[in-house]
């Protein structure tokens, strides 16, 4: 819709930053912590943007036909834009190869190799001293060298301007600045520096025509496969009827329905019988939310429904808005909302925050709800006549330990920002017309995490020598809210190991040498300890079949989540990570086998210290969810 009569061949889009602190701004844009996941959803993303039927397979990359050019941004180590006074762009993060290779790259690495994306952008801030958008290592040796990007690299808007006036690296003129980039192989500016001073570098002799030459080539190589030039007839009929057909309006629906998340269920409160539940109190800032349900660069929707509006096809409404903002500076409408409760069979609390909490250029302090939306809740669930249920708008994890732990809010769902369908899936959600199973994507925190360890502080890794705990589920392992990947069901599902390989062999050559790795003290390590998985073939995998059945009374979604668990006794590697996913939708009584295949240098390698990705030998585990399928995997070299 936004880009009706604009031409938009180009798409700035995804955004795959892993969230690696839940104080970020821009976690609305993010798909969440684990790198692996997000390297998934970028690659799949990519491939709906881009892909051509029929042409997805072809041999030649360079001349693969286009529908729209994505970018996988912002490239790297970018999650500070605006802390406590310390701006993206003067930020200079202090990055090890190990968290660089293991996190930071990783999902930007599968967007390029798995997604064949045609556009990186590169970020604001620094890594290691030099600006992202004038790093050779960065983008001419890894995106373009060792990935093989078939498109162009583009900065951040302005990067090329703040290289100059703010992070003043190098004392750069902005010629300098042309220069360095474009030999560090950026091809667009998104700004004024290229436009204005390119003439006056290659004048100066600061670059020569062949960067210039190279540039041109990669944009206009993409320009030429989106058909820019000839058309692309199959395209160019589509417009604002193709948008909001009601296909793609029940798309929405369904994106909000899958993300929705339930994080209390006590005594199967939910769903609501409308039978049963014909009063609600519909309470709360975001309510009647519309706008803040869209999040940023949502562009312009077909319609909107907000949640007070999708529960009146449910109920009879009293609507009470609590707070008269998200900020709630005042407890002036809390006693409106406090008597809808009191007269209503049930009443349903929509809390949170927006925009003006988390956004671009915007990052939290803190992990509380704003003013006195606590109190409104708190109060609110003490004089309800019936259930209460309480539903989170947020993109980062909100502290709700008093929620959580509050025996009168029966129910607690978070919806994310939900979009223009937002209301519609909520409701669909609390009257059980749609069984929710979506699975948090990132760990929410107690709010005294945050007071632990400055947002700027890099590392994923415990740093002990300050007393910093880990960042996401591979590294911290203290006390949550609620954990990376929980969600509740109305249903219920066992889970059925049927086979699985239990051993893996690998034969080294005589080339190839046994790698040690570091264990803590007193535990057993492997005479070979472990390989570089740059010397293997990578070609053994781990097999396993399960049987899951649904064996409550209603049809459901089950997120079948699989990590792995590397050896006991390795120092500073994860606690367990993100090998496989796979969503089922099974009816009430039905049953049906998964088959696994994991790589095993994928699967079970990790990276070490000096930024090379290690295979160990040992005693691995692979585990489904919490545990409700495991298995030992040993693995051992064979020395010939």
């Amino acid at each position: 819709m936004y880009n009706l009569g604009r031409a938009g061949l180009t798409y700035w889009s995804p955004t795959i930053n892993v969230v690696r602190d839940p104080r970020w701004g821009r976690i609305v844009e993010t798909p969440g912590e684990d790198p692996f996941v997000v390297g998934k959803y970028a690659k799949n993303y990519v491939r709906g943007l881009q892909d051509v039927e029929g042409s997805e397979n072809v041999t030649d990359l360079n001349s693969r036909p286009l529908k729209v050019s994505s970018c996988c941004k912002h490239y790297a180590a970018y999650d500070v834009d605006n802390w406590l006074g310390v701006e993206r762009y003067s930020f200079d993060a202090r990055v090890t190869e190990q968290d660089m290779s293991e996190t930071f790259n990783k999902p930007f690495e599968m967007c390029v190799k798995e997604g064949d994306v045609s556009s990186i952008m590169c970020s604001y801030n620094r890594v290691n001293g030099i600006p992202t958008c004038a790093d050779p290592v960065l983008l001419k040796d890894t995106i373009r060298g060792n990935w093989d990007l078939h498109g162009y690299i583009v900065s951040d808007c302005d990067s090329v301007k703040v290289l100059v006036e703010d992070a003043h690296y190098l004392q750069d003129t902005n010629e300098d600045a042309v220069a360095q980039t474009l030999k560090a192989g950026l091809d667009l500016d998104c700004g004024k520096i290229y436009p204005q001073y390119t003439e006056s570098t290659v004048r100066q002799g600061k670059v020569g025509m062949k960067e210039i030459d190279n540039a041109l080539n990669n944009l206009y190589v993409v320009l030429m496969r989106l058909g820019y030039f000839d058309g692309n007839t199959g395209f160019e009929s589509l417009g604002k009827p193709d948008i909001c057909s009601e296909e793609h309006i029940e798309l929405a629906t369904d994106a909000a329905r899958q993300g929705t998340v339930l994080l209390k269920n006590d005594n199967d409160t939910l769903p609501f019988d409308p039978s049963t539940y014909k009063t609600l109190a519909v309470v709360g800032p975001h309510a009647n939310a519309t706008s803040a349900m869209l999040g940023n660069y949502a562009g312009v929707p077909c319609r909107t429904k907000s949640p007070k509006d999708g529960l009146s096809e449910y109920a009879k409404v009293n609507y009470q808005m609590g707070c008269d903002s998200v900020a709630c500076k005042n407890d002036t409408f809390i006693f409106g909302a406090m008597e809808a409760a009191r007269t209503s069979d049930a009443t349903v609390i929509f809390v949170g925050i927006d925009l003006s909490v988390e956004a671009e250029s915007l990052d939290r302090v803190d992990l509380l709800l704003p003013g006195y939306q606590t109190q409104l809740v708190q109060q609110v669930a003490t004089v309800s006549k019936g259930p209460v249920v309480l539903v989170i708008l947020s993109a980062g994890g909100i502290d709700i330990s008093f929620a959580k732990n509050n025996s009168n809010i029966k129910a607690i769902i978070w919806a994310g920002y939900p979009g223009e369908e937002g209301g519609r899936a909520i409701a669909e959600v609390i009257f059980g017309k749609y069984n929710p199973g979506g699975r948090l994507p990132l760990t929410w925190y107690e709010n005294n995490y945050v007071n632990q360890l400055p947002m700027t502080s890099m590392p994923l890794r415990p740093v002990e020598s300050l007393g910093y705990p880990g960042r996401t589920y591979k590294f911290y392992d203290g006390p949550v809210v609620y954990p990376f990947g929980h969600g509740l069901s109305y249903t219920f599902f066992i889970h059925n190991l049927t086979s699985a390989k239990r051993s893996i062999t690998i034969d080294l050559s005589s080339r190839v040498q046994c790698r040690d790795i570091a264990y803590n003290n007193g535990t057993f390590k492997p005479e070979c300890a472990a390989a570089l998985v740059d010397d293997l073939t990578c070609t053994e995998e781990i097999e396993f079949q399960m049987e899951v059945e649904n064996t409550g009374k209603r049809d459901g979604s089950q997120v079948l989540i699989v990590y792995s668990v590397p050896p006991s006794g390795i120092s500073s590697t994860h606690i367990k990570q993100v090998v496989g996913f796979q969503r089922l939708y099974l009816n009430a009584g039905d049953s049906e086998t998964v088959t696994f295949k994991l790589n095993a240098c994928k699967s079970l390698g990790l990276v070490d210290f000096t930024g090379y990705t290690l295979l160990p030998a040992g005693g691995h585990t692979i585990v489904v969810g919490d545990g409700e399928v495991s298995f030992p995997v040993e693995l051992s070299f064979n020395k010939k």
